[in-house]
């Protein structure tokens, strides 16, 4: 198994990107979690309940961070570092330029919740955002009647900037979101080369 480019510790678990040996953890996930997450999932990809799916993935998902262009953490409990996958915290979308912007999204096991578990993970990533990629700006958008996520957000510093109707296709409808965005509580100018993972000044 080759080593995680990124871990990220908290007091209870691991943020990494670890390799396609855990393809295995990912299905496990998304079978156990299936009927919890349903309600607030787009269509489902092809594929995604089958090791082939999440083997590529996860090389991609580990390929599209060193390439700067997004951060797909998977969660693991620290005391279990090889045991099951108990959430996931996807920064994609990544833009730089004057922008320095990513959207979040994320999931918890059904039988985490309630504990903290996605507010611990959220702080310390999003702090990796703005410190180590040089990120100014997180977005995150939810439904309405997503009344768990939206006090997460708002404990994280989240600030409500819109609402927007027939917004994403969930669970077999158009749905209107929330969004909301955190940002970086500093005036300094873009870095255009900073925190892309391997990347020098020219």
């Amino acid at each position: 198994m080759a080593s995680s480019p990124l871990t990220l510790e908290t007091e209870r678990l691991l943020l990494t990107l670890p390799d396609a040996d855990s393809a295995p953890r990912l299905v496990s996930y998304f079978e156990t979690n299936r009927a919890h997450l349903s309600p607030w999932e787009p269509p489902l990809p092809p594929g995604l309940f089958t090791n082939t799916f999440w083997e590529r993935r996860l090389d991609q998902n580990r390929s599209e961070y060193l390439g700067g262009k997004s951060m797909r953490l998977v969660l693991v409990e620290k005391h279990a570092p090889m045991g099951p996958v108990v959430g996931l915290a996807n920064f994609t979308q990544i833009v730089r330029g004057a922008f320095l912007c990513c959207t979040l999204g994320y999931s918890l096991d059904e039988d985490m919740q309630g504990n903290g578990y996605m507010q611990e993970a959220l702080v310390t990533a999003i702090r990796h955002c703005f410190d180590e990629l040089g990120l100014h700006r997180v977005q995150a958008n939810y439904l309405p009647i997503n009344e768990r996520s939206g006090s997460l957000l708002r404990r994280l510093g989240f600030v409500v900037e819109g609402y927007a109707r027939d917004y994403l296709y969930i669970n077999g409808r158009w749905r209107d979101h929330i969004l909301t965005a955190k940002t970086k509580n500093d005036n300094a100018p873009p870095d255009y080369v900073h925190a892309i993972p391997g990347a020098r000044p020219r």
